[in-house]
């Protein structure tokens, strides 16, 4: 870099933020609240929604000048991290009149596509019997034929 660019990396002692925040995110969000949502009425019903939260992250910090040969102006430093999470619904518990009942969460579209998966199987069996039966009908009709010339 020319010392006439603006230069976008952090100077020394100069911090950009708390380093504790990505942590305490995931700490947030990886919890049983998360889980086990908040209970409400319903119907004169106590509901308890429930769901699978998986997640993962990770921080990563780096300086340094690398291989000076190579390089006009070796510099460096930088930093960063991420954090992800999945909540997928499972169900809820109902509470009625001292009775639990698990009432579970119906995925559409694992269905659809489990029904897909199912009729695609059952036309490629069938075309195999069917060509497997074609085969042997050919396989006589020519035993036949060489039997009769023969």
């Amino acid at each position: 870099m020319s010392d006439q660019e603006p230069h976008d990396h952090v100077e020394q002692g100069q911090t950009l933020g708390d380093a504790n925040l990505p942590v305490e995110a995931a700490r947030d969000t990886q919890n049983v609240r998360r889980a086990f949502g908040e209970a409400y009425q319903a119907d004169g019903a106590t509901i308890i929604p429930v769901a699978k939260v998986m997640g993962g992250g990770g921080m990563g910090f780096g300086s340094g000048g690398g291989d000076t040969a190579h390089a006009q102006h070796a510099e460096g430093s930088g930093g960063g991290g991420g954090f992800g999470t999945r909540v997928k619904p499972l169900g809820v518990y109902s509470v009625r009149d001292g009775q639990v009942k698990w009432e579970p969460a119906i995925d559409v579209n694992r269905a659809i596509i489990g029904g897909q998966v199912l009729v695609t199987v059952l036309i490629v069996a069938w075309a195999c019997v069917r060509r497997a039966r074609h085969k042997a009908r050919r396989w006589d009709y020519l035993s036949a034929r060489a039997a009769s010339r023969g």
